[in-house]
Protein backbone atom coordinates (compact mmCIF):
# COMPACT_ATOMS: atom_id res chain seq x y z
CA UNK A 1 0.00 0.00 0.00
CA UNK A 2 1.44 3.36 -1.04
CA UNK A 3 0.57 6.88 0.14
CA UNK A 4 0.22 10.12 -1.83
CA UNK A 5 4.01 10.47 -1.60
CA UNK A 6 4.41 7.35 -3.74
CA UNK A 7 6.14 5.58 -0.86
CA UNK A 8 4.96 2.64 1.19
CA UNK A 9 2.98 3.10 4.37
CA UNK A 10 5.22 2.38 7.36
CA UNK A 11 3.49 -0.81 8.45
CA UNK A 12 5.07 -3.96 9.82
CA UNK A 13 3.22 -6.12 7.31
CA UNK A 14 4.78 -4.23 4.39
CA UNK A 15 8.40 -4.61 5.50
CA UNK A 16 10.39 -6.98 3.32
CA UNK A 17 13.44 -8.93 4.52
CA UNK A 18 15.96 -8.37 3.19
CA UNK A 19 15.00 -4.89 1.93
CA UNK A 20 17.86 -2.63 0.81
CA UNK A 21 17.56 1.05 1.75
CA UNK A 22 19.49 3.94 0.25
CA UNK A 23 22.08 4.97 -0.61
CA UNK A 24 21.28 8.49 0.57
CA UNK A 25 23.76 11.36 0.42
CA UNK A 26 24.10 13.70 3.41
CA UNK A 27 26.35 16.73 3.73
CA UNK A 28 27.86 17.48 7.15
CA UNK A 29 27.57 21.19 6.51
CA UNK A 30 27.46 24.02 9.00
CA UNK A 31 23.66 23.98 9.18
CA UNK A 32 23.60 20.29 10.09
CA UNK A 33 26.32 20.65 12.71
CA UNK A 34 24.69 23.71 14.27
CA UNK A 35 21.26 22.08 14.25
CA UNK A 36 22.61 19.07 16.10
CA UNK A 37 24.49 21.33 18.54
CA UNK A 38 21.26 23.21 19.32
CA UNK A 39 19.12 20.09 19.68
CA UNK A 40 21.60 18.49 22.10
CA UNK A 41 22.94 21.68 23.70
CA UNK A 42 26.40 20.45 22.70
CA UNK A 43 28.67 23.24 21.43
CA UNK A 44 31.94 21.36 21.77
CA UNK A 45 34.95 23.24 20.44
CA UNK A 46 36.02 20.42 18.08
CA UNK A 47 32.82 20.89 16.06
CA UNK A 48 33.55 24.54 15.28
CA UNK A 49 37.34 24.76 15.26
CA UNK A 50 40.54 22.72 15.47
CA UNK A 51 40.30 19.12 16.67
CA UNK A 52 42.77 16.29 17.27
CA UNK A 53 41.88 15.14 13.75
CA UNK A 54 42.87 18.44 12.15
CA UNK A 55 39.97 20.69 11.25
CA UNK A 56 36.45 20.71 12.66
CA UNK A 57 34.61 17.39 12.87
CA UNK A 58 30.91 16.60 13.14
CA UNK A 59 29.47 15.35 16.42
CA UNK A 60 29.91 11.56 16.67
CA UNK A 61 26.12 11.12 16.44
CA UNK A 62 25.38 13.92 13.98
CA UNK A 63 24.10 11.23 11.59
CA UNK A 64 21.82 9.71 14.24
CA UNK A 65 18.56 10.08 12.38
CA UNK A 66 20.05 9.69 8.92
CA UNK A 67 20.85 6.14 10.03
CA UNK A 68 17.67 5.53 12.01
CA UNK A 69 15.31 7.17 9.51
CA UNK A 70 16.93 5.55 6.48
CA UNK A 71 13.65 3.67 5.96
CA UNK A 72 12.11 7.02 4.93
CA UNK A 73 13.89 6.31 1.63
CA UNK A 74 11.09 3.82 0.81
CA UNK A 75 8.43 4.50 3.46
CA UNK A 76 6.31 7.57 4.19
CA UNK A 77 7.77 8.91 7.44
CA UNK A 78 4.51 10.59 8.41
CA UNK A 79 2.80 7.19 8.68
CA UNK A 80 5.41 5.78 11.08
CA UNK A 81 4.18 4.93 14.57
CA UNK A 82 7.11 2.87 15.80
CA UNK A 83 9.06 2.99 19.03
CA UNK A 84 12.80 2.52 19.20
CA UNK A 85 13.69 -0.22 21.70
CA UNK A 86 17.33 -1.15 21.12
CA UNK A 87 20.33 0.68 19.63
CA UNK A 88 23.82 -0.53 18.82
CA UNK A 89 26.40 1.90 17.48
CA UNK A 90 30.06 1.57 16.56
CA UNK A 91 32.15 4.65 15.80
CA UNK A 92 35.02 4.02 13.38
CA UNK A 93 36.20 7.43 12.11
CA UNK A 94 35.15 11.07 12.50
CA UNK A 95 33.22 12.82 9.77
CA UNK A 96 34.70 16.18 8.82
CA UNK A 97 32.77 19.43 8.61
CA UNK A 98 31.64 19.96 5.02
CA UNK A 99 32.11 16.32 4.02
CA UNK A 100 29.62 14.52 1.80
CA UNK A 101 28.56 11.23 3.43
CA UNK A 102 26.74 8.21 1.99
CA UNK A 103 24.25 6.35 4.19
CA UNK A 104 23.00 2.89 3.19
CA UNK A 105 21.52 -0.16 4.85
CA UNK A 106 18.69 -2.66 4.89
CA UNK A 107 15.92 -4.23 6.90
CA UNK A 108 17.52 -7.53 7.89
CA UNK A 109 14.99 -9.13 10.24
CA UNK A 110 11.38 -8.96 11.42
CA UNK A 111 9.60 -10.95 14.10
CA UNK A 112 6.58 -10.90 16.41
CA UNK A 113 6.63 -11.15 20.21
CA UNK A 114 3.87 -10.47 22.72
CA UNK A 115 1.64 -9.36 19.88
CA UNK A 116 4.06 -6.67 18.70
CA UNK A 117 5.89 -6.61 15.38
CA UNK A 118 9.61 -5.86 15.60
CA UNK A 119 11.88 -4.84 12.73
CA UNK A 120 15.69 -4.70 12.65
CA UNK A 121 17.47 -2.11 10.52
CA UNK A 122 21.21 -2.14 9.91
CA UNK A 123 22.87 0.90 8.36
CA UNK A 124 26.24 2.54 7.94
CA UNK A 125 27.67 5.90 6.94
CA UNK A 126 30.80 6.28 4.82
CA UNK A 127 32.87 9.35 4.03
CA UNK A 128 33.81 10.70 0.63
CA UNK A 129 36.91 8.49 0.51
CA UNK A 130 34.91 5.37 1.42
CA UNK A 131 36.10 5.12 5.02
CA UNK A 132 33.51 3.80 7.47
CA UNK A 133 32.34 6.47 9.93
CA UNK A 134 29.60 4.85 11.99
CA UNK A 135 27.55 1.65 11.88
CA UNK A 136 24.10 1.20 13.40
CA UNK A 137 21.79 -1.66 14.29
CA UNK A 138 18.39 -0.60 15.58
CA UNK A 139 15.34 -2.54 16.74
CA UNK A 140 11.94 -0.90 16.58
CA UNK A 141 8.35 -1.86 17.27
CA UNK A 142 6.58 -0.78 14.10
CA UNK A 143 2.99 0.36 13.72
CA UNK A 144 1.92 0.42 17.37
CA UNK A 145 -0.14 2.76 19.50
CA UNK A 146 2.63 4.29 21.57
CA UNK A 147 0.52 4.88 24.66
CA UNK A 148 -0.16 1.15 24.95
CA UNK A 149 3.51 0.13 25.19
CA UNK A 150 5.45 3.17 26.43
CA UNK A 151 7.06 2.30 29.74
CA UNK A 152 5.85 -1.30 29.74
CA UNK A 153 9.11 -3.11 29.14
CA UNK A 154 8.90 -3.29 25.35
CA UNK A 155 12.69 -3.62 24.94
CA UNK A 156 13.87 -7.17 24.36
CA UNK A 157 15.97 -8.62 27.24
CA UNK A 158 19.67 -9.15 26.51
CA UNK A 159 20.67 -11.62 29.22
CA UNK A 160 22.90 -8.98 30.85
CA UNK A 161 21.71 -6.55 33.46
CA UNK A 162 22.83 -3.01 34.24
CA UNK A 163 23.28 -2.63 37.98
CA UNK A 164 23.24 1.16 37.87
CA UNK A 165 25.25 1.40 41.08
CA UNK A 166 28.21 3.67 41.83
CA UNK A 167 30.73 2.95 44.57
CA UNK A 168 30.57 5.69 47.16
CA UNK A 169 34.14 4.93 48.31
CA UNK A 170 35.68 5.29 44.82
CA UNK A 171 36.85 8.62 43.38
CA UNK A 172 34.91 10.06 40.44
CA UNK A 173 36.31 8.78 37.14
CA UNK A 174 36.73 12.04 35.23
CA UNK A 175 38.67 10.53 32.30
CA UNK A 176 39.26 7.11 30.78
CA UNK A 177 42.52 5.73 32.16
CA UNK A 178 44.19 2.46 33.03
CA UNK A 179 43.56 1.06 36.48
CA UNK A 180 40.25 2.72 37.32
CA UNK A 181 38.43 0.85 40.11
CA UNK A 182 35.34 -1.15 39.20
CA UNK A 183 32.21 0.75 40.18
CA UNK A 184 33.82 4.19 40.01
CA UNK A 185 31.20 6.65 38.79
CA UNK A 186 31.48 9.12 35.93
CA UNK A 187 30.56 12.81 36.37
CA UNK A 188 26.77 13.05 35.86
CA UNK A 189 25.45 15.09 32.94
CA UNK A 190 21.96 16.59 33.37
CA UNK A 191 19.89 18.13 30.58
CA UNK A 192 16.30 19.17 29.97
CA UNK A 193 15.21 18.77 26.35
CA UNK A 194 12.84 21.49 25.17
CA UNK A 195 10.14 21.08 22.53
CA UNK A 196 12.11 23.31 20.16
CA UNK A 197 15.12 21.04 20.53
CA UNK A 198 12.96 17.97 19.98
CA UNK A 199 11.45 19.53 16.86
CA UNK A 200 14.88 20.15 15.36
CA UNK A 201 16.26 16.76 16.30
CA UNK A 202 13.23 14.78 15.05
CA UNK A 203 12.99 16.62 11.72
CA UNK A 204 9.85 18.70 12.18
CA UNK A 205 11.52 21.22 9.85
CA UNK A 206 11.51 18.55 7.16
CA UNK A 207 7.72 18.25 7.55
CA UNK A 208 7.70 15.08 9.64
CA UNK A 209 5.04 14.87 12.32
CA UNK A 210 5.33 12.26 15.07
CA UNK A 211 5.00 11.68 18.83
CA UNK A 212 8.23 13.67 19.34
CA UNK A 213 7.25 16.79 17.40
CA UNK A 214 3.44 16.99 17.60
CA UNK A 215 1.19 17.03 20.67
CA UNK A 216 -1.66 16.00 18.37
CA UNK A 217 0.20 12.91 17.15
CA UNK A 218 1.13 12.14 20.75
CA UNK A 219 -2.53 12.40 21.82
CA UNK A 220 -3.60 10.12 18.95
CA UNK A 221 -1.14 7.57 20.34
CA UNK A 222 -2.55 7.77 23.86
CA UNK A 223 0.10 10.11 25.30
CA UNK A 224 -0.58 13.35 27.11
CA UNK A 225 2.83 14.83 26.18
CA UNK A 226 5.44 14.49 23.50
CA UNK A 227 8.27 12.09 24.28
CA UNK A 228 11.99 12.57 23.74
CA UNK A 229 13.22 10.47 20.85
CA UNK A 230 15.32 7.51 22.01
CA UNK A 231 18.09 8.52 19.61
CA UNK A 232 18.14 11.98 21.23
CA UNK A 233 18.81 10.31 24.57
CA UNK A 234 21.57 8.36 22.82
CA UNK A 235 23.06 11.71 21.85
CA UNK A 236 23.20 12.79 25.49
CA UNK A 237 25.03 9.57 26.37
CA UNK A 238 27.36 10.06 23.41
CA UNK A 239 28.29 13.53 24.63
CA UNK A 240 29.14 12.11 28.06
CA UNK A 241 31.26 9.41 26.40
CA UNK A 242 33.10 11.99 24.29
CA UNK A 243 33.89 13.94 27.45
CA UNK A 244 35.15 10.75 29.09
CA UNK A 245 37.07 9.00 26.29
CA UNK A 246 38.07 12.01 24.18
CA UNK A 247 39.26 11.44 20.61
CA UNK A 248 39.27 7.66 21.12
CA UNK A 249 35.47 7.70 21.17
CA UNK A 250 35.38 8.85 17.52
CA UNK A 251 37.51 5.91 16.37
CA UNK A 252 36.68 3.02 18.73
CA UNK A 253 33.49 3.85 20.65
CA UNK A 254 30.73 1.27 20.99
CA UNK A 255 27.24 1.62 22.50
CA UNK A 256 24.64 -1.05 23.25
CA UNK A 257 21.47 0.55 24.64
CA UNK A 258 17.92 -0.40 25.53
CA UNK A 259 15.10 2.10 26.01
CA UNK A 260 12.91 1.00 28.89
CA UNK A 261 10.75 3.97 29.97
CA UNK A 262 9.50 7.22 28.45
CA UNK A 263 11.34 10.53 28.75
CA UNK A 264 8.94 13.42 28.34
CA UNK A 265 9.56 16.89 27.00
CA UNK A 266 11.09 19.16 29.65
CA UNK A 267 12.00 16.45 32.14
CA UNK A 268 15.45 16.53 33.70
CA UNK A 269 17.49 13.65 32.29
CA UNK A 270 20.77 12.69 33.93
CA UNK A 271 23.34 10.56 32.14
CA UNK A 272 25.31 8.39 34.56
CA UNK A 273 27.97 5.74 34.18
CA UNK A 274 30.15 3.38 36.17
CA UNK A 275 33.37 1.57 35.35
CA UNK A 276 32.79 -2.11 34.60
CA UNK A 277 36.07 -3.64 33.43
CA UNK A 278 39.27 -3.08 31.45
CA UNK A 279 40.42 -5.61 28.89
CA UNK A 280 42.80 -5.49 25.94
CA UNK A 281 43.31 -1.75 26.17
CA UNK A 282 39.57 -1.05 26.18
CA UNK A 283 37.45 0.17 29.06
CA UNK A 284 33.82 -0.90 29.39
CA UNK A 285 31.21 1.06 31.32
CA UNK A 286 27.63 0.65 32.38
CA UNK A 287 25.66 3.71 31.27
CA UNK A 288 22.11 4.82 31.96
CA UNK A 289 19.75 7.80 31.99
CA UNK A 290 17.83 8.69 35.16
CA UNK A 291 14.79 10.90 35.57
CA UNK A 292 14.26 12.96 38.73
CA UNK A 293 12.00 10.26 40.14
CA UNK A 294 14.87 7.76 39.86
CA UNK A 295 13.33 5.85 37.00
CA UNK A 296 15.73 4.79 34.24
CA UNK A 297 14.75 5.57 30.67
CA UNK A 298 17.76 4.13 28.84
CA UNK A 299 20.48 1.73 29.93
CA UNK A 300 23.26 -0.36 28.51
CA UNK A 301 26.99 -0.51 27.96
CA UNK A 302 29.66 1.69 26.41
CA UNK A 303 33.28 0.94 25.63
CA UNK A 304 36.25 2.43 23.80
CA UNK A 305 40.02 2.24 23.66
CA UNK A 306 41.91 4.05 26.38
CA UNK A 307 43.66 6.88 24.54
CA UNK A 308 46.93 8.61 25.33
CA UNK A 309 45.64 12.17 25.38
CA UNK A 310 43.63 13.99 28.06
CA UNK A 311 42.38 16.53 25.51
CA UNK A 312 38.60 16.94 25.46
CA UNK A 313 36.28 19.26 23.49
CA UNK A 314 35.55 22.28 25.66
CA UNK A 315 32.07 23.80 25.45
CA UNK A 316 31.89 27.15 23.61
CA UNK A 317 28.54 28.12 25.15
Amino acid sequence: MTTTTGKKEARYELVEVPEPLGPVEVVLDEAKIRSYAFSQDDYGSWYFGPSPFGGPVAHPLALANDLLFLFYDRYDGNTAQGLHTHERLTFHNPGFAGERVTVSGAYVEKYERRGNGYVVLEAEARGEDGRLLVSHRGVEIMRVVAGKVVGRGSAEPSGRRVGGLVRADAPVAERAAHGLPKGAGLPPLTKRVSQDQMNVFSWAGQHYSNVHTSIHRAAESGLDRTIVQAQQQTGLITRAMTDFFGAAWFTSGQLDLRFVAPAYCGEALTVRGAVLEESGGRLELEVWVDKDDGRKTALGWASAAIGDSDERPGQLL
